[in-house]
């Protein structure tokens, strides 16, 4: 297969090398003839990072594998094949009444790819991670067995799968539990803040009151609107759509422009145009759920206007007793820096557990940047960002990178070698290369002097 078929959404790492379909990869797995750090399952590219890039072998498409295969009207359970992205599971499930519990920025990944990164969405305050609905999962791995993964069954694997970045074998389909909603449209407010102090003031009671809550910073803004923003807050309307609305936008990046658009010029215009359009909602008003959970998806290819070097994307979470500190001095490095993030997304995570070994939110405050990539320049900023990230007790998002290194990988997931104990051999990723791997190593090298 045309290797660049096969990109990070961030374009700032080379697409995969090589890639095969499913049906070779199972037929692989299941004749015990996949090698050692060949395969790595690849859904709808849209991890930001290396996380779905296998230089060592090859990625595995999972976009054949695309069928719903039952659907309890009552009960809100669904099964479907791990390549069935979101946008189909809505389309299915909303005349029923019934619409994911969880959804991340974009209904464009797989279900395979939002168990694999235990994605979280604009309610974890109440409904937690992805990996929370997830009944069970079918995995086939290296053994030429397919285990049934359940809180119940093979649970070491079901818990180390979800959250498991691909690495623990091949997802083939999922039964997970949908939520009942009045209806796919959100009434939506918006609730402007003068700075972060007053955000921070705000945040619980928005979390309380509301199903969704997320907030938009204008990074740009200094001095004295250092901080500001728009605290946005929705809820399933009682009386609206059941009709899921036609997916893919009606604005596409048809090229890849040879130079970043976002430039410091059009990030100003376009915050303070998002900042009026979004202040209207001052009073609650109903609208379509595309626009509220996936507004970037109604630009197809939007990622291109990076340029042909790319972006790069920091999701940090710093406890709550930190983050007054830690979230001010986030922002304040990468103004420091001349850095401007296209959209600044600050949110509070729940105290809801995952199911997963290794999962990224947690109580406490995450912050999400996007930077044009500049090379050196941004490379020394995305290291300040994380020291501060760590210094404060918090976490780098790992499906979201494209660089950290392994020191800050084990300071975010300090519990990652009971993930690498149970890796299926034959699944690698460049993200577990770079930072594990080298962890392992360094290990080894230390008992092996003692």
């Amino acid at each position: 297969m045309a290797a660049g078929r096969f990109p990070s959404f961030g374009l700032a790492t080379p697409p995969a090398p090589r890639a095969i379909g499913a049906d070779e990869a199972i037929a692989l797995l299941k004749g015990g003839q996949a090698k050692p750090a060949s395969l790595l399952a690849y859904g709808n590219g849209r991890s930001y990072g290396d996380s779905c890039q296998n230089e060592a072998g090859a990625v595995v498409d999972m976009r054949s594998l695309n069928r719903i295969h039952a659907f309890n009207a009552e009960t809100g359970v669904l099964e479907a094949d791990a390549g069935v992205l979101l946008s189909d599971i809505i389309a299915h499930a909303a005349p029923y009444g019934f619409f994911p519990a969880v959804v991340p920025g974009t209904q464009f990944v797989t279900l395979g790819g939002a168990i694999a990164n235990d994605v979280h969405g604009k309610n974890h305050h109440r409904r937690g991670t992805f990996g929370c609905h997830v009944e069970s999962f079918t995995l086939l791995r290296s053994d030429g067995k397919t285990h049934r993964c359940s809180a119940t069954d093979n649970t070491r694997l079901f818990a180390a799968t979800i959250g498991g970045m691909g690495l623990t074998g091949l997802i083939l389909s999922a039964s997970i539990r949908l939520m009942r909603v009045h209806s796919l449209d959100i009434v939506e407010k918006a609730t402007p803040f003068r700075d972060l102090c007053e955000f921070f003031d705000l945040a619980e009671a928005a979390d309380q009151a509301n199903e969704y809550a997320v907030a938009w910073i204008d990074q740009l803004a200094g001095g004295r609107n250092s901080g500001r923003g728009l605290l946005l807050s929705g809820n399933h309307a009682e009386h609206g759509s059941h009709a899921a609305s036609c997916v893919g936008g009606n604005f596409s990046v048809p090229v890849q422009p040879p130079f970043n658009v976002l430039n410091r010029p059009f990030l100003t215009a376009f915050n303070a145009a998002y900042r009026w359009r979004k202040s209207r909602a001052t009073v609650p008003r109903q609208a379509g759920y595309q626009g509220f959970f996936f507004p970037l998806d109604g630009v197809r290819d939007w990622n291109r206007l990076y340029g042909p070097k790319g972006l790069f994307q920091h999701q940090s979470v710093v406890p709550e007793e930190t983050a007054r500190e830690a979230v001010p001095a986030l922002l304040a490095a990468a103004r420091q820096a001349g850095q401007g993030s296209f959209l600044t997304v600050l949110k509070r995570f729940g105290s809801i557990r995952s199911p997963a070994l290794l999962s990224f939110p947690r109580p406490g405050y995450t912050l999400t940047l996007d930077f044009p990539n500049r090379g050196a320049a941004t490379l020394t900023l995305l290291r300040e960002l994380d020291r501060i990230t760590v210094e404060a007790g918090g976490a780098v998002n790992p499906y979201k990178d494209a660089r950290m290194g392994a020191e800050i990988f084990a300071s975010s997931f300090p519990e990652w070698q009971r993930l690498e104990a149970l890796r299926d051999h034959a699944f690698m990723s460049d993200f577990w290369a770079r930072t594990a791997k080298r962890l392992d190593a360094r290990r080894g090298s230390v008992e092996a002097a003692e």
